[in-house]
């Protein structure tokens, strides 16, 4: 009989959904004097024993939250210690490495350490859990820790929101920022634009509209409403375009010309429909403030 786990079957609720606590609830709350009594699990470690984790989701700590903590832990000590597990000759970290990078600013050469027995599978995901509930993942960061559940464990969709405690509809929407162009990849990692942007923008197939999609919401700052109803106009045009091509009329290359120029003067799509010697005028806005500034240009 196979040992192997079934991830696709649907998982008992686990402890890693509640929180790093409900798992190992003998590491929560550990003063200093508790951790100067050594003990094989549970002891002060030399920092330079320690390793990152391998699988830790979190690409950047940013220096001045660092720089607090560190601060703090020079008044107070570190509070909780470090989850780690055998690694060789040393450690690897568990969860903790935040604390870890702070000890070192506060120029300790010690920290308090419980030790415990975890997997490769289990490692990843304590790292997840901790970065997820402290909100120090950025979208990017928290798409490829879950795409790494999905791709080397073996984990379905179903299974990884169980485990973190979220809805599938939550962890699909955060695996399909892997199907976006790398520039707007990196903006959704660096802040630039919000994960509602970037779920906006995956409504675009095709990447050079998404790019396009990215540069305008970028350049005018719109907000994610706005920047739905941006998608949902560059779907129309992509419709519209796709419909078979009508003949020509002889004035109709006139008229193209015309609503090239009108629309290089105005920053936005410009159309003319000639009827006889009647006609209409369309001129696209995709927010109020792109309206606006429309107006204040026709006006001059």
């Amino acid at each position: 009989m196979s040992t192997e786990k079934d991830k696709s079957a649907k998982p008992r609720r686990s402890a890693l959904g509640m929180g790093l606590d409900a798992l190992f609830p003998d590491m929560g709350v550990v003063s200093t004097r508790e951790a100067s009594a050594s003990s094989p699990d549970h002891f002060f470690c030399d920092i330079n024993l320690l390793a990152p984790n391998r699988y830790q989701p979190r690409k950047h700590f940013n220096d001045e939250d660092l720089r607090d903590l560190a601060d703090s832990i020079k008044t107070q000590g570190i509070i909780q210690p470090l989850l780690v597990r055998p690694d060789g000759k040393g450690y690897e970290i568990v969860a903790g490495e935040r604390r870890m990078r702070a000890a070192v600013l506060a120029g300790l050469t010690q920290v308090p350490v419980v030790v415990r027995s975890v997997d490769n599978e289990e490692l990843l995901l304590f790292a997840i859990v901790e970065n997820v509930q402290r909100a120090d993942l950025n979208p990017m960061e928290e798409c490829e820790g879950l795409h790494k559940l999905v791709s080397e464990f073996g984990f379905t969709q179903e299974a990884v929101a169980e485990k973190l405690g979220k809805k599938r509809s939550t962890v699909a929407n955060t695996l399909r920022l892997r199907n976006l162009p790398a520039v707007i990849q990196d903006a959704v990692r660096t802040g630039l634009i919000s994960m509602g942007h970037a779920r906006a923008i995956l409504g675009l197939e095709n990447t050079a509209r998404q790019v396009l999609a990215f540069k305008t919401v970028c350049s005018k700052n719109l907000s994610v409403r706005s920047t739905e109803e941006l998608v949902d106009a560059l779907k129309g045009e992509r419709a519209e375009a796709e419909k078979p091509a009508k003949a020509k009329r002889p004035d109709s290359v006139y008229m193209a010309d015309l609503a090239d120029e009108l629309s290089r003067s105005l920053g936005t799509k410009v159309q003319i429909l000639k009827k006889g010697k009647k006609g209409m005028l369309t001129i696209e806005f995709y927010a109020d403030s792109d309206l606006e500034r429309l107006l204040a240009i026709l006006k001059q």
